[in-house]
């Protein structure tokens, strides 16, 4: 629960920082050209950084959600769902195939899933073909490790995009400072601010999505990664189990006598 804390800390430490540092840095600017102090909020703000906040916030948005599911999701108790090893493990060596194959389909995520689809590959007669069995587990790995990427993928995509269209926006009010000293000159100089404010907001909001959404991304990314390797071995380990009849030597603390689950028909 701790960790948690902290990581839920630092996320929002990365997220109100650098708002805090724009909204000072624009209140100091503003104060030196007035000779009074200036206080703008964050309304302000997102108000004077014109059309393309509309798209950041909605990044933002995206960002928000994409975190709270791939943390909600890609957790390794959820998985892999260690808890029923020792109910595969004891059907593996008793061969009873289709007992695990009902177990899998009660208790369905990226572990079961895989696993029933290699014993889908089992005939009824008893026969069992572990060549086919692990090409159905290959192919079902690399569909459900695509399907689970995907809301990872979409943080990446955010983190890319996001300092582009500050970027764009930046452009955009520059554009208008240079249109405003070609029509009105310098005579007014907090137009030529409002226009430049709105450059530097764009630019500041779209790094603020960025960074959090690339930390997010590389470390979902990577417990992944290290989620689907264990898998590849707990598989391994029951495919083992089921050709040999004896317990792997990973699992060798388990009973041997353990009674295996109860599949209701």
């Amino acid at each position: 629960m701790m960790k948690k804390i902290i990581k839920m800390v630092f996320c929002l430490s990365l997220v109100v920082g650098p708002v805090a540092l724009a909204q000072e840095s624009t209140d100091t600017g503003l104060e030196k050209a007035t000779g009074s102090k200036v206080e703008t909020t964050l309304w302000q703000m997102i108000k004077q950084g014109g059309w393309s906040m509309y798209p950041l916030g909605l990044f933002s948005m995206g960002m928000v959600f994409f975190m709270v599911q791939n943390a909600l999701s890609l957790r390794e108790k959820v998985l892999l769902r260690p808890d029923l090893m020792p109910d595969f493990i004891q059907l593996m060596k008793d061969k009873r195939i289709l007992d695990a194959h009902t177990l899998c389909k009660e208790n369905e995520t990226l572990f079961t899933y895989v696993f029933a689809a290699g014993l889908e590959r089992c005939s009824t007669t008893g026969e069992i073909n572990y060549t086919k069995i692990k090409e159905a587990i290959e192919e079902a790995s690399t569909e459900e490790v695509t399907q689970y990427m995907k809301a990872v993928d979409y943080l990446s995509i955010i983190g890319a995009t996001a300092p582009m269209l500050g970027l764009l926006g930046t452009v955009s009010g520059m554009i208008k400072a240079f249109q405003t000293i070609g029509s009105k000159g310098m005579g007014k100089p907090e137009e030529l601010a409002g226009n430049i404010g709105e450059a530097l907001v764009t630019t500041a909001t779209g790094l603020i999505i960025a960074i959090p959404c690339m930390l997010a991304y590389y470390y979902f990314r990577n417990n992944f990664i290290k989620s689907t390797a264990t898998l590849g071995r707990n598989i391994g380990a029951l495919l083992d189990t089921l050709e040999s009849g004896e317990l792997p030597l990973g699992f060798e603390s388990m009973k041997s006598d353990k009674k295996a689950p109860v599949i209701a028909e």
